[in-house]
């Protein structure tokens, strides 16, 4: 195994929050892309269980849909898990705002980041492979049921660029 590749799953395995989980998908896309942008933003919101995220084109927002995350821990997924499911999830929507707009090609190039990044035991290149499908949220979501709150923007998730007082 590659020694980057140890060293991104000990950061992901170190990362405590959203903005953590993100700012490794954001070197991660860097060093492999050569690309990146700064500036967005994250919102938790109930969503249907077909929509895990999205990223609106022309906007600086990322969604994630708060029920699905909500099931995920309810259900006690591992830490590990659900780490792994939010660096996916989120690198697939930064990809969305960098530009790439098809589908297909956006799941391949996160199968072949997460693939290179952790290896294929781990569950980051699972998800990638596998994503969370309709059914199995709707499964997820059934086994608690939560009630609809107002969407909550996540503080401080990506300002590493700001240059005023927030």
């Amino acid at each position: 195994m590659e020694s980057w590749t140890v060293d991104t799953r000990s950061e992901l395995e170190r990362a405590q929050d959203f903005r953590d989980i993100f700012a490794l998908v954001k070197r991660v896309v860097e060093r492999r892309l050569g690309i990146r942008r700064a500036g967005l933003m994250l919102v938790l919101a109930d969503e249907p269980a077909f929509v895990l995220a999205y990223h609106g084109i022309g906007t600086n927002f990322i969604v994630l849909n708060r029920r699905v995350i909500s099931a995920l821990v309810g259900r006690g997924a591992p830490q590990t898990e659900l780490k792994s499911y939010l660096f996916t999830v989120l690198l697939h929507e930064y990809l969305h705002s960098l530009g790439y707009v098809d589908e297909s090609e956006t799941r391949r190039l996160v199968m072949e980041i997460t693939r290179s990044e952790f290896g294929d035991d781990h569950p980051a290149f699972r998800f990638a492979v596998k994503p969370l499908g309709e059914d199995e949220v709707r499964a997820l979501l059934n086994q608690g049921q939560i009630g609809p709150s107002e969407p909550r923007l996540v503080r401080h998730f990506d300002d590493e660029n700001l240059t005023y007082v927030a």
